[in-house]
């Protein structure tokens, strides 16, 4: 039986971002869930996936893209039966790491200046990036109008999120693979390469020319990894 490939977006995404990977993975056969992710905190965020992992029956593999790396390295390790993690372009953080430190590891993010926020009540505070900004910083290898409407439907992040430590490293106990673009303006590509180093990756590629959004400008790529993660635990 193949195990569930459970895809975990981030910041600025949603759901639909994972669409041309869902796709392939289910001509391929395997069981695949889009989760879509809360994007309030790596703590409370990484607690509700880590419900969704222990109500599945069989293996697990989790994916995923930007902030949501960081919520798929937040799950306990006995959360269930998870096989192999694969970072796309995400934060594979060390205990009491946040993802603004992470970011920092190499110079040359420009995510902080395109950021808008609102205000909400009770003290908290979303993010978003401004509309006008979002092709350059975020998709900059997809077609303007998808740019487009991707920013039009971006879910924000709570702004204390980006800034809240890292708990447990669930890649110390797991399997890892990582994939990222060469031209990723939201964690450089030199900060990608130290997470997969340290982990130890099984493999890491770096995508020439690809943005932040990898897994959509490339998701050949992607689905090469995500395989390999499938198939490397599969006994």
């Amino acid at each position: 039986m193949k195990p569930t490939v459970i895809l975990v977006h981030g910041a600025f995404a949603e759901s639909s971002s994972w669409d041309g990977v869902v796709a392939q993975l289910l001509g391929q056969g395997y069981p695949v869930i889009a989760w879509a992710n809360p994007l309030r905190g790596v703590a409370a965020d990484a607690e509700q996936l880590t419900a969704l992992v222990r109500n599945i029956e069989g293996k697990v593999v989790l994916v995923g893209h930007s902030y949501g790396g960081a919520v798929i390295s937040n799950v306990p390790a006995d959360a269930g039966e998870v096989t192999g993690l694969v970072f796309v372009a995400g934060f594979a953080l060390e205990p009491g790491e946040s993802c603004a430190d992470a970011s920092s590891l190499v110079a040359g993010g420009t995510l902080g200046d395109t950021l808008r926020s609102v205000p909400l009540p009770g003290g908290v505070t979303d993010l978003y990036i401004a509309q006008d900004r979002y092709h350059a910083q975020f998709s900059a290898d997809l077609p303007t109008e998808a740019s487009a409407t991707m920013a039009a439907t971006q879910r924000p992040i709570a702004e204390a999120a980006l800034s809240e430590p890292s708990g447990a490293a669930l890649w110390k106990a797991v399997p890892s693979w990582f994939v990222f673009g060469e031209l990723d303006h939201n964690i450089p590509a030199g900060a990608h390469q130290i997470m997969a180093d340290r982990a130890k990756a099984q493999k890491s590629v770096e995508v020439p020319g690809a943005s932040h959004v990898v897994g959509i400008s490339h998701p050949d790529e992607v689905i090469t990894m995500i395989t390999a993660a499938a198939e490397a635990t599969a006994g």
